[in-house]
């Protein structure tokens, strides 16, 4: 137990440069204040002794302004930044190396016994205001944006954005800038981690004409070396920019 508690207070260093000194994450540290009187909840839960572990924690809600329920599983080395607002169910579990910052909610969807809150795998990192709610699987490494809304599994290394989450492709987002680059333009002129899948739908969509308008000129172009006279475009047409159009939509 106490080799958790070192490990506890320790990976604070390495996940908020804001940490100057160990007395200083100990003494003004929510996150671990919370984590720690957990590890006692915890055990006192599982000895049993259900009543009194339920008002430690209590206590520990009013202290700290995180809410957990001994019954929850949690991991080494797990952080909860900033920390109010944050709750978590009685059989969520989260895994070594997660990071969850404020507002998180792992939360149920049913009133019935037995396994109703997330599993978090290891390394996962839960963004300020997110809600996994359910008996879902987070996969090891996941990331989740903030104030989403998790209903579903996220696969491992994936990030889940929006309401409800969705999982980006960044498989997909190269593809796209590979071909932007070929087209000479910018296309998708949004990072990854992005976190408005309308935003993304509309620049695929401005990506899809961009293509269109492409293949359209070689066409063109083709019909003119076979001599067939086409009509040139009216001075007064609008002219279609996608640079600009991807801009206004960010």
């Amino acid at each position: 137990m106490f080799k958790k508690i070192r490990g506890d207070i320790s990976v604070v260093f390495d996940r908020d440069p804001a940490a100057r000194s160990t007395w200083e994450i100990i003494t003004t540290y929510p996150g671990i204040h919370a984590v720690l009187i957990h590890r006692l909840t915890n055990r006192l839960w599982r000895w049993n002794l259900k009543w009194l572990a339920r008002f430690i924690s209590y206590i520990g809600r009013w202290l700290t302004g995180i809410e957990i329920h001994p019954g929850a599983t949690i991991g080494s080395r797990v952080f909860i930044d900033h920390g109010m607002g944050v709750v978590i169910g009685e059989t969520a579990e989260i895994g070594d190396d997660s990071t969850l910052y404020h507002g998180v909610t792992l939360g149920g969807t049913s009133w019935n016994k037995g396994k109703r809150h997330p599993t978090l795998g290891k390394g996962v990192v839960v963004g300020a205001g997110a809600k996994i709610l359910g008996p879902i699987m987070i996969g090891d490494g996941a990331k989740i944006g903030s104030n989403a809304v998790v209903v579903k599994d996220v696969p491992a290394g994936a990030t889940a954005v929006g309401i409800p989450a969705r999982i980006l492709d960044g498989d997909q987002d190269k593809a796209r800038a590979a071909k932007a680059e070929k087209l000479g333009f910018s296309a998708y002129a949004i990072s990854e981690d992005m976190n408005d899948p309308i935003v993304k739908a509309v620049h695929g969509l401005i990506d899809h004409s961009v293509t269109t308008d492409h293949r359209l000129e070689l066409i063109l172009e083709q019909l003119e070396k076979m001599g067939i006279q086409i009509e040139p475009e009216p001075e007064s047409a609008d002219k279609f920019d996608p640079k600009y159009l991807n801009k206004i939509v960010d």
